[in-house]
């Protein structure tokens, strides 16, 4: 078969089978479950993919699962990534009782996957692409729920608190070249944005201790922890002009105690906080100031500060050529005039962890409206949604591994990780530690 024929036959493939396609989509909608805790999110993937014949393993990271085909393949190793989890927004209509809901899209992302998985198999291309194709569902990407995942951790069953990380760590894409998967976003009039670049972040967790009084009758007795940590956040306030333009720099703090009742002075005072930048020296620099701001806090009333640090997540970075396969694919199924170039979120993704250790795409997708993790968000066009990039991935895809994947071993030549598997572990294990005000 030449190329085109190919594409055209997964195109049919995935068109012929959209019942079954959406039926994912729908079930993951309506049963939202937080990072690590994806255990019907799971099995509703799993067992898709073992419907079409493939092996799966499950639980690959507490959850998740992944199944690869064309195992006996020498050439290049492709994985399509789908993230599982849903995020807290309980003032959505669709939300669960827990306030869990798929605000983000990710049960589009999945079902895209799933779909490219049906239409690579279905079609019976398979065994003329000269390369290993991986689908894989990944737990965990919100970063949401820290002390649940701080207590996986202490048991042994995490290292990371985001999935594609502890992936990573686990040795699960030691043998996968290139990657690739998509995000839902509102697009407005146009339907597909290309290379988008994105902020990463440290994660922070900071205990403010300092000593109770009565709050009425001797306040001059105590050291408000409260009061160390508004300070902190006012001493950041008066940084922010010094940090970069080019960084894109946040801070964005929430307390989640803030003392135990009103007539005590707050001596256990803890907050929660991401420092996110658009580059890793910049994260770096910010967040060292940031530290120094939070610990003058503490020190101006007396109290002692923890700052426990938690390894986030890396920027996501551009890889073109990736890029240009899939511009042309979607100029193929018509959306030719309705593609965005290059994108600015100062939001963050794990795939951006990915995007150091190999070429990835990350393209952002229509068919919704409202911004992500807000009650306004809804599906309008579940076809651009999910099925545009099912086809969109399985024909970028071809492109890479057919004929003997030429495209895709030209772009590894050409190819230098900002990261080594070695030197990612590294850089995250420096950002795993406490750092302390007595």
């Amino acid at each position: 078969m030449t190329k085109q024929e190919m594409k055209k036959a997964v195109i049919k493939a995935i068109d012929e089978n959209k019942e079954s396609i959406f039926a994912v989509k729908d079930s993951i909608y309506h049963n939202p479950e937080f990072g690590y805790k994806e255990v019907k999110t799971t099995a509703t993937v799993a067992d898709f993919l073992e419907n079409l014949g493939l092996n799966v393993e499950r639980d690959i990271a507490v959850t998740g699962c992944m199944a690869r085909v064309n195992e006996d393949k020498a050439g290049p190793h492709i994985a399509v990534m789908g993230e599982l989890d849903g995020i807290s927004c309980k003032e959505h209509k669709d939300a669960n009782e827990i306030g869990a809901s798929h605000t983000c899209g990710h049960n589009l992302q999945v079902t895209g996957m799933v779909g490219a998985a049906l239409g690579l198999v279905k079609s019976g291309i398979l065994p003329q692409l000269g390369g290993k194709i991986s689908f894989i569902g990944v737990p965990a990407e919100e970063y949401i729920e820290l002390e649940y995942r701080e207590n996986l951790k202490k048991e042994g069953k995490i290292k990371y608190f985001g999935g594609k990380q502890e992936l990573i760590y686990r040795g699960k894409l030691d043998d996968v070249d290139m990657a690739m998967m998509f995000h839902s976003q509102d697009m407005g009039d146009m339907k597909v944005l290309l290379g988008p670049e994105s902020n990463g972040f440290v994660g922070k967790k900071i205990h403010f201790i300092g000593k109770e009084s009565h709050a009425g009758s001797a306040p001059y007795d105590g050291i408000n922890a409260l009061n160390a940590a508004m300070l902190a956040i006012n001493n950041v306030n008066a940084l922010r002009e010094t940090f970069k333009e080019s960084e894109r720099a946040r801070f964005h703090p929430i307390i989640t105690k803030g003392g135990d009742i009103v007539n005590v002075v707050p001596a256990d005072v803890t907050m929660e906080a991401y420092v996110r930048a658009r580059t890793i020296e910049g994260m770096k620099d910010i967040n060292e100031r940031i530290n120094r701001a939070i610990l003058a806090g503490g020190m101006a009333v007396g109290a002692n500060v923890e700052i426990t640090e938690i390894p986030g997540y890396l920027p996501i970075l551009k890889q073109p050529d990736m890029d240009n396969l899939m511009r042309e694919n979607l100029k193929d199924l018509g959306l030719d005039g309705a593609i965005v170039e290059g994108g600015d979120f100062t939001g963050s993704f794990d795939f951006g962890d990915i995007s150091h250790l190999m070429p990835a795409i990350h393209p952002m997708f229509g068919g919704v409206t409202g911004a992500l993790h807000t009650r306004d968000f809804n599906v309008v066009d579940a076809e651009l949604a999910c099925i545009i990039p099912a086809k969109a991935m399985a024909m970028t895809i071809i492109d890479l591994l057919y004929d003997d994947a030429k495209e895709a071993k030209d772009i590894l030549a050409h190819f230098k990780p900002v990261m080594t598997k070695e030197e990612y572990l590294a850089f995250q294990e420096n950002n795993d530690r406490t750092i302390t005000l007595n």
